[in-house]
């Protein structure tokens, strides 16, 4: 069993260091220069500083004067109610678990959050006690920091924080990872699409309540709007992209590219951003082409293996406004029905 996260006897994952965003001692933010003139802390600033910095330190990085032992995944954190009843989460799992000894023993199952790592739960319950716990989001642990805050709850300048940092984390590298994440997010629906074949209720990602939404939409904003320009797409060849020597064609290395993401994009986002006006693919002929040819990709890729068969095709009518001319859509393949013969 490990207490307070580490083999230590202190609150944390790590011992904190010179350099560590828990770091303990005054805030400078209050006297920063402001107009050209330093603007010193008052009183009550210096005054109410000292009493976070001193229930971070004593009470969550050391766990001194503790009320409370929280149990989650092996670790145990030792804790104080008043500060943990912030969190109705947590403020329901005390007043449903009985004292032992004038000290709470709660338990956090998570095992159906796995969205929420031990880090991300650890940075969440450490901003209940500081803000000195943002100093430590990164792009890799924030959106288990995210879901870990969404789950305790009442703590949405933490969600905000940890959301910002997820949207800006969105990049070609880390695609893949956040295309894995939508697939779980179910799909909104709103009739002016065709249908999409095998709707399935996701639970994974239902503790990011509607953060998980506006991550989707961050990412498929990305796919047709940030990743285009990205990769110089409807650009012939660039110093970046020379042409190679043996080709008298020009070619468009950007919409390889493309090709290349969209062949692993879930089918509802890649339906949904081949038919979206945003998605400038030039004409309506152009935008089916890269449609049929990444469909030929992904039948390869995402695609193969799922029963299912993508297909494009051209749509006449409805409103010049909305309508691009291309359709994507998805059936089941009809299963092979074998006959046997009576002897």
């Amino acid at each position: 069993m490990i207490m307070n996260g580490h083999g230590a006897s202190s609150n944390g994952t790590a011992t904190p260091g010179p350099g560590d965003g828990y770091a303990n001692g005054p805030s400078t933010s209050a006297g920063a220069p402001v107009n050209g003139y330093d603007q010193h802390p008052s009183l009550y600033q210096l005054h109410n500083e000292d009493i976070i910095n001193h229930l971070f330190h004593s009470g969550f990085q050391t766990g001194n004067y503790a009320d409370t032992l929280l149990h989650v995944r092996g670790t145990v954190y030792r804790l104080h109610a008043l500060i943990l009843s912030r969190s109705p989460y947590l403020a329901h799992l005390m007043s449903t678990s009985p004292q032992t000894n004038s000290q709470y023993v709660i338990y956090v199952n998570l095992e159906h959050e796995p969205e929420v790592t031990d880090e991300g739960f650890h940075h969440a319950l450490a901003y209940l006690y500081s803000a000195a716990a943002l100093a430590s989001i990164r792009p890799e642990n924030a959106r288990a920091v995210l879901a870990a805050a969404c789950l305790l709850g009442r703590m949405d300048d933490l969600c905000n924080y940890a959301y910002e940092v997820c949207r800006q984390s969105i990049s070609l590298d880390t695609l893949p990872s956040w295309l894995e994440f939508v697939d779980s997010v179910p799909a909104p629906s709103d009739g002016s699409s065709t249908p999409i074949v095998e709707q399935h209720q996701h639970l994974r990602t239902a503790v990011f309540g509607s953060y998980a939404q506006r991550l989707r939409d961050d990412v498929f904003n990305f796919l047709i709007v940030t990743l285009p320009n990205l990769v110089n797409f409807g650009g012939q060849a660039t110093p970046t992209t020379p042409l190679p020597e043996s080709s008298s064609t020009p070619t468009d290395a950007g919409r390889d590219t493309l090709l290349q993401v969209f062949a692993r994009v879930p089918f509802d986002l890649f339906k949904a951003a081949v038919e979206s006006p945003t998605f400038q693919l030039g004409s309506t002929h152009s935008r089916f082409k890269f449609a049929k040819d990444a469909i030929e990709l992904r039948k390869q890729s995402i695609a193969r293996g799922q029963g299912a068969e993508e297909t494009v095709v051209l749509a006449f009518g409805g409103s010049s406004t909305q309508s691009t001319g291309v359709l994507v859509t998805r059936k089941l393949r009809k299963r092979q029905l074998w006959k046997v013969n009576g002897p």
